[in-house]
């Protein structure tokens, strides 16, 4: 198996696009498909904040309430 893209699969696969979707709504697709990344990264990137902030190990004590005694 060769090259994935290649120069001529990249220009079909774009005629194909602009067949199915046309030219008035590709810069609509384009702008919606670059928010989404956006918001992907931003996401991403807030998880990989997180994880790097995160404090080692920290660990929460419970005291138990004290039991009442039946008369």
């Amino acid at each position: 198996m060769g090259d994935l893209f290649q120069p001529w699969h990249l220009a079909i696969l774009a005629i194909i696009v602009i067949v199915l979707f046309g030219g008035k709504k590709l810069p609509e697709l384009g702008k919606g498909l670059g928010e989404g990344l956006r918001g992907f990264k931003e996401g991403m990137k807030g998880v990989t904040d997180e994880m790097n902030n995160k404090p080692a190990e920290t660990t929460h004590a419970v005291t138990p309430k004290p039991e009442e005694s039946v008369k």
